[in-house]
């Protein structure tokens, strides 16, 4: 994040998504440096930025009115406020339509085709617009009309189903990951579509539609679970932070808590029998190879969590990090954030925010996660904090061309 030329610098980007998956999608392409436009609705603007607690702290530390949700995925984008139900809010899209690389939406399936603004209507204007639309379910289907969010496709597509402890364990049942899934997961599907598009644009001249639906993206990173299934008929079961098809791959308590202990090799698995005095485990030829640990799992696991709890944490980790053993804290957010390493990497980055933003929220900087897209030659940029509400309004409109009157009389009519 310095002076060297941005990957994506010379594309314009019109950003009409809301809440998380579309705007994961256009953050990560201003992270490298495209120009993006976030279009918002005038007074209220993207859901997120009401969604909480937590909510953005001033000077003092007190909260605002301003949920941090918003600046997960927004960061260097600019903003602008346009209500497209008006004809003229509409003109004005349409015109920064025709000056844009790329547009991304997630309206409902056919929802922005009253106002002139669906793929068709823009490729007839600007036949390079790449015009990515994500919804719930695709562009068609029996499903198409619904509207789709995260959780529900955490349910649907049978990822709840996978995540948790087993029914028979206390606690057991489904459970959502802790973060939407689907919706990131989208966004960076979404952003690689998007870069493929652009290299075919390079050979055709032509832009295309992209069509994301939650539904594939959350039945796509199934991963090595749906291939299971797919290619036996067995339908998988919860169980916990044990995998499986690895063993011992799963977190056990210590002395002072718990550890995570990923051992994916049969040479791991030696390492860790002679480093803690159990050479005899790994000569076991029920143990011997991977696919016997997982079949006699009941008898390995617990004579490993006998072991794991004479010892702390620390102690386990400094004990096996020599050893080429995958050996780890079961960290939560504040300690993650404070690990060393965390902080090597930069992972952290805390942007002042304008003066003019300042002087109407009170609140002086917002961090945020550093993009982890680490190219060397044209790395991630730091632009600009997430926007306040319309804060590029006259900005972006003096770019369209228009001067103070007819911003002005816009105003007056509401449109921006």
């Amino acid at each position: 994040m310095n002076d060297k030329p941005a990957a994506l610098a010379h594309l314009k980007v019109l950003d009409l998504s809301r809440v998380l998956a579309g705007p994961w999608c256009t953050q990560m392409l201003a992270d490298l440096g495209a120009d993006v436009i976030k279009v918002e609705r005038p007074g209220a603007g993207d859901d997120t930025r009401h969604w909480g607690p937590p909510f953005l702290q001033d000077a003092q530390g007190h909260d605002t009115d301003q949920a941090s949700y918003f600046t997960a995925c927004n960061r260097n984008k600019r903003s602008i406020t346009i209500d497209m139900a008006q004809p003229e809010g509409q003109a004005l899209i349409r015109q920064m339509a025709v000056q844009s690389d790329i547009l991304v939406e997630n309206f409902k399936v056919g929802g922005l085709a009253a106002y002139g603004l669906d793929y068709a209507s823009l490729k007839a204007l600007n036949p390079r617009l790449i015009y990515c639309s994500v919804t719930g379910f695709g562009q068609d289907g029996p499903y198409a009309e619904r509207a789709g969010y995260d959780l529900m496709i955490q349910a649907m597509t049978g990822m709840m189903s996978i995540t948790g402890k087993a029914d028979e364990v206390p606690g057991g049942g489904p459970q959502r990951v802790g973060v939407a899934l689907t919706d990131l997961f989208t966004g960076v599907y979404a952003a690689t579509a998007i870069l493929a598009a652009i290299e075919v644009r390079h050979r055709t001249g032509e832009g295309q539609h992209i069509d994301m639906a939650l539904l594939d993206v959350g039945m796509a990173i199934l991963a090595n679970q749906a291939a299971g299934f797919l290619n036996t008929g067995k339908v998988p079961q919860r169980q916990g932070n044990s995998h499986p098809s690895l063993a011992p791959y799963q977190d056990f308590p210590t002395l002072d808590g718990a550890m995570l202990l990923a051992i994916g090799n049969d040479g791991q698995f030696r390492r860790f029998c002679n480093a803690v005095g159990k050479p005899e485990w790994a000569d076991d030829e029920r143990f011997a190879g991977m696919a016997g640990r997982v079949t006699h799992r009941s008898a390995l696991i617990p004579a490993m969590e006998a072991v794991t709890r004479t010892r702390t944490t620390a102690q386990w980790i400094a004990l096996l990090e020599d050893k080429a053993v995958p050996c780890g804290p079961i960290n939560d957010l504040g300690q993650a954030f404070d690990d060393a390493q965390v902080k090597a990497r930069g992972l952290v980055v805390n942007q002042p925010l304008a003066p003019a933003v300042v002087a109407q929220s009170a609140i002086e900087s917002i961090a945020t996660v550093a993009s982890p897209l680490r190219l060397m030659a044209t790395p991630p940029v730091l632009l600009r904090a997430p926007p306040a509400l319309g804060e590029h309004t006259d900005e972006v409109l003096a770019e369209l061309g228009l001067d103070a009157a007819q911003m002005a009389a816009l105003r007056q009519a509401g449109v921006v």
